[in-house]
């Protein structure tokens, strides 16, 4: 019999707010955190962290030299995970940590680039600032863990990735408890232009300018916004317990370009089969969308859901369409936001999506995320 895994504790840092009664209450007001900022001369639709979460930012640059020379994404790492670990109030000694990232040291990298080819000189520093693998190790000196630290990217499925390694971990009898999710500051010209080339970012005015969930929409409405999302997993349940990993499923399918996905998101298909599965479920009461707020992304999604749960209908939403794409984070993002429905049992409504039905009781949520190469996984978590 496998060992059950559940979540202790949850903790983001985003233009939601860094607490969950924050979250809570902003995922329940109709309104997206976006907001118009410069980058180069042209202007983009972004969802930053929030001004008291900047302050923090700043405070913890100024508690260590060290952190003056980290990047954006390792110190909002730092302080989601700060914080999960004080509201566990668990030892962190012997602590394994596997917190991944789509892009890494984004801004650090790409300013130590610039100065490269501005002076054909980089700072001493520059090499161990800009490894992916120094998200997990500073959270790690951090937080002074001797477990396991573990960083990768599988794009915008690395945060559930990581739930995937956790719960292997912990299985396997190698850990106790695992701290696992993404971090992404990804809000950068270079970057903002790459999904620009690839015709999918928004560019629609108004009040909802990312149509996540929207599937007639006539174009891409893909918005960027950063953040870090943590959880610590554990073996058994307690009173602590804030959610059981019931189900896990992951999947890869064949690309016909670099990011192309199947009308059908035949990858999403096996990955909640086997989620569903290892669950010993035929349906879930609610399934969280990755849903990035692309023409041939949303639908495929849609698509695979129906073919998944043809006699059933989950009750379907996301929240890209309030805080946009966090790229690494944004499946744990969901994952935060599925144990806040399962805690408070009330749906966050999507306002481009009407449901046939709003399930009464909340017993099992699935978590979707797929990323760039075809690699989706499906995670479903349950009631303790």
């Amino acid at each position: 019999m496998q060992r059950i895994i559940s979540i202790r504790q949850i903790n983001s840092i985003s233009a939601l707010g860094n607490s969950p009664e924050a979250v809570c209450k902003n995922y329940h007001l109709e309104k997206p955190l976006f907001q118009k900022r410069e980058f180069s001369g042209k202007n983009f639709w972004v969802t930053p962290v929030s001004e008291p979460i900047e302050k923090n930012i700043q405070e913890l640059k100024e508690e260590h030299s060290s952190y003056n020379y980290l990047d954006r994404s390792v110190l909002l790492a730092i302080l989601a995970s700060r914080e999960a670990i004080k509201k566990a109030g668990i030892s962190t000694e012997s602590l394994g940590i596997n917190l991944g990232s789509s892009r890494g040291a984004t801004q650090l990298f790409e300013s130590h680039h610039q100065e490269f080819l501005e002076t054909g000189k980089v700072k001493t520093r520059t090499s161990p600032s800009t490894t992916l693998g120094n998200i997990s190790s500073w959270v790690a000196q951090d937080l002074q863990s001797q477990g396991p630290a573990l960083s990768h990217s599988i794009t915008c499925a690395t945060a559930l990735h990581a739930i995937l390694n956790g719960v292997a971990w912990l299985r396997s009898g190698m850990a106790d408890a695992f701290l696992v999710g993404g971090s992404e500051a990804p809000l950068t010209a270079f970057t903002l232009a790459q999904m620009e080339a690839l015709k999918l970012y928004a560019k629609k005015e108004g009040a909802f300018p990312c149509e996540s969930m929207k599937f007639d929409k006539k174009s891409n409405s893909m918005i960027l916004g950063e953040a870090a999302s943590v959880c610590i997993l554990e073996v058994g349940v307690s009173e602590n317990t804030k959610a059981i990993i019931s189900g896990i499923g992951y999947a890869t399918e064949p690309l016909s370009h670099s990011i192309s996905i199947t009308p059908d998101a035949v990858c999403f298909q096996k990955s909640m089969e086997m989620a569903l599965k290892s669950a010993d479920l035929n349906t879930v009461d609610v399934v969280i969308m990755h849903a990035p707020g692309t023409i041939k992304g949303d639908l495929a999604e849609l698509n695979a859901l129906q073919k998944t749960f043809a006699t059933t209908s989950p009750f379907l939403t996301t929240n890209k369409w309030k805080i946009g794409h966090t790229f690494g984070a944004s499946g744990a993002m969901s994952l935060e936001m599925a144990v806040l429905i399962l805690q408070h049992q009330e749906v966050i409504h999507n306002p481009f999506y009407s449901n046939k039905t709003i399930p009464k009781t909340i017993n099992h949520i699935m978590i979707n995320a797929v990323g760039f190469g075809g690699n989706a996984v499906s995670i479903i978590i349950s009631k303790p």
